[in-house]
């Protein structure tokens, strides 16, 4: 939508409308209690629009706030956002204060008029190394947190500063002072998970990432293992990524956990089909599963990538794949010495006869 369209009187009422009816239809079917966001592209969208990155980071946060409004509104219970790596401390020192800076304001902005926290009685939780961080920042933090304590409709997980390593070396070291307390304790991955960051979340349902890089950048790398979890990657930039955007992603995850069970899975098979349909067999079994990743490019069509099917050299993990392709390339490269070695018979063929047309052509001389 055309950034001239904001201009218009009353559009910011039109638009929450039109989000609240979009939250009604997607509360009709099948809705993800825990969605994961990657918002990235904000430098990018900066340097294409020939503006300074600092105002790329402040579009983004208010893209942040029209999406959150259409998650809570659809029934999302809880939003984790990755707002701050401790990769990004390696920056540009002027745009490290500057993403500070950003925090602590919208943040106080929060603490001061806090309606979005009120209306979807939203609670922020803070995850990451906050040791990390200046005092300053650390103190707006806290304040935030202690604000929306006693909110419990929602929650809101903001990631600042943090990584998927750190996280998992927290909860490593946790789960050893644990068993240092309790020698009889017993570690499993169970025990890891209730030591995350992110354990008083449910499982995550949907991980979205924007600008369309295909990674993900060491955020929720153990929530996001379980083939439950759909990962989504969009084309668009962070700042052009709007309400409509993300309505598409819940359809999109609403319409497979109806239709299918399974909220990125695809079926296949002879003995498989929708409800109603006579080869609909409930979830499907492993053969018969295919698991994706989807992508939805700028035009909004969506893609798959087969990650488990019925051909295992579509399969993009297991040994299967590693022995299918290890079998390839030695094929390729039999193939090839075959044809080096008919090049060489060719090769000393062409040298023989000439040889012979030499000694014929001496001989007649």
């Amino acid at each position: 939508m055309s950034d001239w369209v904001s201009t218009f009187p009353g559009y910011t009422q039109v638009l929450t409308t039109i989000k609240k009816c979009f939250g009604g239809i997607v509360r009709t079917g099948p809705t993800p209690r825990h969605v994961g966001i990657i918002m990235d592209g904000n430098r990018r969208y900066a340097k294409s629009h020939k503006i300074e990155i600092k105002e790329g980071h402040n579009m983004g946060f208010e893209s942040m706030a029209n999406i959150l409004e259409l998650l809570y509104e659809a029934g999302v219970e809880h939003v984790t956002v990755y707002a701050f790596s401790i990769e990004n401390f390696k920056r540009s020192k002027y745009e490290v204060e500057w993403l500070m800076d950003l925090a602590k304001s919208k943040l106080q902005q929060i603490c001061q008029h806090g309606d979005l926290c009120e209306q979807y009685g939203i609670r922020i939780k803070i995850l990451g190394n906050t040791k990390l961080l200046p005092q300053d920042v650390r103190t707006i933090l806290r304040e935030t947190e202690a604000m929306t304590e006693n909110n419990t409709r929602a929650v809101l997980n903001v990631c600042f500063p943090y990584t998927s390593r750190d996280e998992m070396t927290h909860a490593v070291q946790s789960v050893v002072a644990e068993s240092v307390a309790r020698p009889t304790l017993e570690i499993n991955e169970e025990l890891v998970t209730d030591n995350l960051y992110t354990k008083d979340s449910p499982p995550l349902d949907i991980l979205v990432r924007t600008s369309g890089t295909y990674r993900l950048s060491d955020f929720l790398l153990w929530q996001c293992v379980p083939s439950t979890c759909s990962v989504v990657f969009v084309e668009k930039l962070w700042p052009d990524f709007r309400a409509w955007d993300m309505c598409k992603v819940l359809l999109n995850w609403g319409f497979n956990m109806y239709w299918y069970g399974h909220g990125n899975g695809l079926y296949t098979g002879y003995n498989t089909g929708g409800p109603g349909s006579r080869n609909h067999t409930g979830s499907g079994t492993q053969e018969s599963r295919r698991s994706s990743v989807a992508t939805i490019d700028e035009r909004g069509h969506s893609t798959a990538f087969d990650v488990i099917g019925s051909n295992p050299s579509k399969r993009a993990t297991g040994y299967d794949r590693y022995s299918i392709q290890e079998n390839e390339e030695d094929n390729e490269d039999d193939e090839e010495e075959d044809d080096d070695y008919d090049d060489d018979d060719d090769n000393d063929d062409k040298e023989g006869q000439a040889d012979e047309l030499d000694t014929v052509t001496s001989a007649d001389e």
